[in-house]
C-alpha cells in the first residue's frame, strides 16, 4: 500500500513563497509519476503541476506556469511543490497524487491512484 503524506503548508502574505512536501511511503516511488491538485471552497479540484517518474518532464497548469516548480528525490521517496509569487487565488487544499505510468494522463485527477490528505495554503492579500 502506498501512502502520502503532504506537509508546508500555511499562512503566507501575497508575494510570497512556499514549499510543499509530500513523503511517500514504499518502496516503488520511483516508479510513480507524481502529481499536485488543489482545491478552493466551492471550486472543483484542479490540476496545478506533475512530474514523470525519473524528474525529466514537467507538467504544469498556466495558472501556475513560471511561478511553481514541482520537483523530486526519488532516493528520499519525496515530490515537492516550491511555490513563488504567490496570490491570494492560490489559496486552497494541496494534495499530492501517485499514478502509474500507464494510468493515462497528467492532467485528470481521475488518473492517479494514490491521494494525500491535503495541506492547506492560504494567502492573504
Amino acid at each position: 500500500q502506498v501512502q502520502l503524506v503532504e506537509s508546508g503548508g500555511g499562512l503566507v502574505q501575497a508575494g510570497g513563497s512556499l514549499r510543499l512536501s509530500c513523503a511517500v511511503s514504499g518502496r516503488t516511488f520511483s516508479s510513480y509519476e507524481m502529481g499536485w491538485f488543489r482545491q478552493a471552497p466551492g471550486k472543483e479540484r484542479e490540476f496545478v503541476a506533475a512530474i514523470d517518474s525519473s524528474g525529466g518532464r514537467t507538467y504544469y497548469a498556466d495558472s501556475v506556469k513560471g511561478r511553481f516548480t514541482i520537483s523530486r528525490d526519488n532516493a528520499k521517496n519525496t515530490v515537492y511543490l516550491q511555490m513563488n509569487s504567490l496570490k491570494p487565488e492560490d489559496t486552497a487544499v494541496y494534495y499530492c497524487a501517485a499514478k502509474r505510468w500507464y494510468s493515462g494522463s497528467y492532467y485528470q485527477g481521475t488518473n492517479y491512484n494514490y491521494w494525500g490528505q491535503g495541506t492547506q495554503v492560504t494567502v492573504s492579500s
